[in-house]
């Protein structure tokens, strides 16, 4: 195993410096405006490098669950929606509809679906004939979720890693652990590449990564919830903030009559951002939030019940809400 990693490690250096000077090549740049803060135009295939590594490594590996491999193969199709909503410009409807293919054939061939969302002592989320349109919209809204934190350098790479490394203590199980450190270690490659470390060049998740992270995550929450192992409200805190941030936003616009899927520098971390400018600080706090709701949600979850956390899920989320609206009229 060790010898695999060893590889597993030189093959992802290699294939994200290859993918950078072919990029280059192919004119696969995000180039600046006045809504970004990159100065120079810069590859963005960070995602669907991503994807070819954990291709890669499914195929190398043979001990993964089917249910896991099959997550990173389709996970290939979502990243190529990204890649082409990066070139062309796609319209919200033909982004949407594009993401649906895949999600749609995760849910209905490879039965992820959710059909009960918990238990709650007075009681059980039951979703009955509501359990595909539930998880396609769930999987849609999380996706594009994680789509809102791909802003800043670093931002949504250290987001996810904080989230897989929930997972990894909320779920005991060897070959899911291994799973995640196949997950995990591309990432961790990536923000050398996304920071420049080493005079590497560099390169941007792009939608290709912001989607790629998105499915696969949603996805695993679903493999979990479906195990019955993780009770689904810890695997909704594990998640907590790119679900409050994705709704504040959104209700934030629709308050201020604004379209929803509009790009701008509304979100979180632009915010964060411009009180402190630095970079680290930014992506240490959006990491420490996550971190810090979740054990609440925990501590609230086996001190008391799960009725309280899903309570205690909704009261913070209230507050977050009024404090991100707050913010957004300074």
């Amino acid at each position: 195993m060790i010898t695999f990693f060893l590889i597993y490690i030189l093959f992802s250096f290699i294939i994200f410096f290859l993918s950078a000077k072919i990029s280059y090549k192919l004119k696969l740049l995000d180039f600046p405006n006045n809504r970004k803060i990159h100065k120079e135009p810069t590859v963005y295939t960070g995602g669907i490098t991503i994807s070819f590594i954990l291709i890669f490594a499914v195929q190398l590996l043979d001990v993964l669950s089917p249910d896991l491999a099959l997550i990173i193969s389709i996970s290939f199709l979502i990243s190529i929606v990204g890649v082409v909503d990066d070139k062309y410009h796609l319209n919200t409807g033909g982004k949407l509809s594009l993401q649906i293919i895949p999600i749609f054939y995760l849910i209905v061939f490879g039965n992820f679906f959710l059909s009960n969302i918990g238990n709650y002592n007075y009681f059980n989320l039951d979703l009955g004939t509501f359990a595909l349109p539930f998880t396609l919209l769930s999987v849609l809204f999380l996706t594009n979720a994680f789509n809102y934190f791909d802003g800043l350098d670093g931002t949504l790479s250290f987001s996810v890693i904080s989230v897989l490394c929930i997972l990894f203590f909320l779920y005991p199980n060897q070959n899911f652990h291994l799973f995640l450190i196949i997950l995990i270690l591309p990432i961790s490659i990536f923000l050398c590449f996304n920071f420049s470390l080493f005079k590497l060049p560099k390169i941007f998740l792009g939608d290709s990564g912001s989607l790629l992270l998105g499915f696969i995550v949603s996805f695993l929450l679903i493999y979990m919830a479906n195990q019955r192992v993780v009770h689904p409200i810890l695997l909704a805190w594990s998640v907590v903030i790119f679900v409050y941030e994705f709704l504040s936003v959104n209700l934030i616009r629709l308050k201020k009559n604004q379209s929803l899927f509009k790009a701008g520098q509304d979100h979180l971390h632009h915010i964060l951002f411009k009180k402190n400018k630095s970079i680290f600080i930014t992506n240490s706090l959006i990491f420490l939030i996550n971190s810090f709701l979740f054990c609440l949600g925990y501590i609230s979850f086996f001190v008391f019940n799960s009725f309280i956390s899903f309570g205690l899920f909704i009261f913070l989320f209230t507050i977050f809400f009024l404090i991100r609206e707050k913010v957004s009229k300074i």
